[in-house]
């Protein structure tokens, strides 16, 4: 069993009865939080974020390094132990990296859409969206760009548009892999997210 299933099983355990609601993160190595401290990774700032507005909720931090659609896919059942109230749904970037078909892709990502609101019909959805590198081709790229806003659109999901918006490309807030974010990034991240996510759980994103 990989580590970061067991740390979603002990979140999904120890999820305190005080929060009125919860939040999953499903993502990869960018939402795990690779190669900075756990409560560096967005995720946890989020939670920092929430605390501080004093706002019901609960984040679980279901980010799993290296993870594709499929693999959120297929890991789905595990984190929909607990009821979620908002998923977050930032998966896609490995796909992208792995060249791997993009209707592929964004069929993988419906069905894990389909399945959150089967068993949470409430739950509200934030998409966040990728880019690809321009090596890999501009019409791949621009495919794989496309797939989120028509989720989006599709699912009457919040979307924030590049989750790595002010991240991606800058040496300084990058490690040394220039993919995955320093500690100063994921504040960077974090604000990106917030500004989409904070409306949902009625603070208004400021």
């Amino acid at each position: 069993m990989r580590r970061g299933f067991v740390f979603v099983f002990f979140a999904l355990a120890c999820a305190s009865s005080a929060f009125g609601g919860t939040i999953l993160f499903l993502g990869d190595s960018l939402t795990a939080g690779l190669g900075v401290e756990q409560e560096q990774a967005y995720p946890a700032l989020i939670q920092e974020k929430i605390r501080e507005k004093n706002l019901p909720f609960g984040v679980i931090n279901a980010g799993i390094s290296g993870d594709t659609t499929a693999g959120g896919l297929a890991r789905l059942d595990w984190v929909l132990q607990k009821k979620i109230d908002v998923l977050v749904l930032a998966l896609g970037a490995n796909d992208g990296l792995r060249g791997l078909p993009v209707a592929q892709m964004k069929a993988n990502l419906q069905a894990i859409i389909d399945r959150v609101k089967a068993k949470n019909p409430a739950v509200k959805i934030v998409i966040a969206g990728m880019r690809m590198p321009p090596n890999l081709g501009g019409a791949f790229s621009d495919a794989f760009r496309e797939v989120y806003g028509d989720l989006a659109r599709a699912n009457e999901a919040a979307l924030i548009p590049f989750l790595l918006e002010g991240v991606g490309g800058h040496d300084d807030l990058n490690q040394a892999d220039h993919i995955h974010p320093t500690a100063a990034g994921h504040k960077v991240v974090a604000e990106n997210v917030w500004r989409v996510l904070g409306p949902l759980l009625g603070n208004g994103g400021s």
